[in-house]
């Protein structure tokens, strides 16, 4: 909340005893109890509106899941188009089917051609290209490494005030700690001394009441003649 105060009531950098036996223990425990009593339950999640995870889903792969969910085994790679059949042996004089297996044929040394081609265009620019990519890869690491570099640094920074602050923070509560001890050591000094003074007053009155008491008593007896 805007304008909420938070009392930190812990000084790591200026508290000691963190390593004392069971004070790690203690801690664990606290920790664990805190999570059995404050256990989630609804998903924090619930005010987000649900994705649409079919969105990005083709036609293959709605059918591999298809497949998947009706456990049917992957279909073997087809070989079909690599193979260059002659015409069945009751075809052997219809034009049409020669027709198609020579079509076949140019389509799959197309096909070969191709590959050749891109084989070749690999050869002259794939090493330029992966180079170039390499370069990219090595100017983001760069990037990366420098801005790992300055948050580390924004860490420290951070830390060093934590410390400085929480250390300035603690010298103030000694010095508050050693006032007050002080205050209060006065305070039980000025008590006893006036139980002391009351005390002697108490016993002064107490003897000029003997005192008052012995002259009533030497006015009152009879004058001898």
């Amino acid at each position: 909340m805007a304008g909420e105060v938070v009392l930190i009531d812990a000084l790591p950098y200026f508290d000691q005893g963190y390593d004392d036996p069971g004070v790690r223990e203690l801690a664990q425990a606290l920790v664990e109890e805190e999570t059995r009593r404050y256990r989630p339950t609804k998903n924090y999640l619930s005010y987000l509106p649900t994705p649409d995870y079919s969105a990005f889903e083709t036609e293959v792969m709605k059918s591999e899941f298809e497949r998947l969910e009706k456990r049917q085994p992957m279909e073997l790679l087809s070989m079909k188009r690599y193979e260059l059949p002659a015409p069945l042996s009751g075809q052997r004089n219809d034009i049409a089917a020669w027709t198609e297996c020579v079509e076949n044929s140019m389509a799959q040394l197309e096909h070969q051609a191709t590959r050749i081609e891109n084989l070749e265009l690999m050869s002259t620019f794939g090493s330029n290209a992966w180079k170039g990519h390499n370069n990219l890869l090595v100017k983001m690491v760069e990037k990366a490494q420098k801005e790992l570099v300055s948050l580390r640094k924004q860490i420290q920074e951070v830390n060093w005030q934590r410390k400085h602050g929480q250390m300035a923070a603690g010298n103030q509560l000694r010095e508050l700690e050693a006032s007050w001890v002080g205050l209060v050591s006065k305070n039980y000094e000025i008590e006893r001394a006036c139980l002391e003074l009351e005390a002697e007053i108490t016993q002064l009155r107490g003897q000029d009441q003997r005192l008052v008491r012995r002259e009533d008593d030497k006015e009152n007896q009879p004058m001898e003649y």
